[in-house]
């Protein structure tokens, strides 16, 4: 009888440790501590005014620099949306920004105004096709432009092992699963 005892309140402790998992696993807000969303406001307001998705916009910084402003890849990407300083450059020519400066993107603002207008070109650019974006916004846009004429890759999540990157195929599955699970936690 006091075997049945303890081994019935251990199926129960079981069972409810599994009923709290199950909870933890569809609680929105226990999947929001894996996937925050600083600067909320500012990227919305940034996304909107260059045409962008707030939620792909807040994936591709969380891809890119998991939010650290002040990130500077190995290749000299800088910020949160680690932006090339070359590729700044030219667009704060298009948009008459004044007196930028390099040094520029680490301030959180100015990284995202560069970024996602950069991001808004690079989705006109392809017809709004967000994974063929995704692949220029990562391998450049020449090297994208070239495989989709040659046939090489359709510009499809379907055809992504056509992509000759590994780190470009990873980077857009990495970024559409975060684009993903914002849009559940956030929307």
């Amino acid at each position: 009888m006091v075997i049945k005892i303890k081994r019935l309140r251990s199926l129960l402790i079981i069972f409810l440790i599994f009923i709290g998992v199950i909870y933890l696993l569809q609680a929105k807000w226990f999947w929001k501590l894996s996937h925050p969303w600083p600067y909320q406001q500012e990227t919305t307001e940034v996304a909107v005014n260059s045409g962008v998705d707030p939620f792909l916009l807040v994936a591709v910084i969380k891809v890119e620099s998991s939010f650290d402003p002040q990130a500077c890849s190995d290749a000299g990407a800088i910020g949160l949306m680690q932006v090339m300083p070359s590729t700044a450059k030219w667009v704060a020519g298009q948009i008459e920004f004044d007196n930028y400066q390099t040094e520029m993107l680490y301030q959180k603002e100015v990284n995202m105004m560069i970024g996602s207008w950069y991001l808004s070109n690079l989705l006109k650019e392809f017809d709004g096709n967000m994974v063929a974006a995704l692949a220029a916004y990562n391998a450049g846009r020449g090297n994208v432009g070239k495989w989709m004429k040659t046939g090489q890759w359709k510009g499809t999540a379907n055809d992504l092992n056509n992509i000759p990157f590994p780190e470009t195929r990873s980077y857009i599955k990495s970024v559409l699963r975060n684009y993903e699970i914002y849009k559940y936690l956030y929307e």
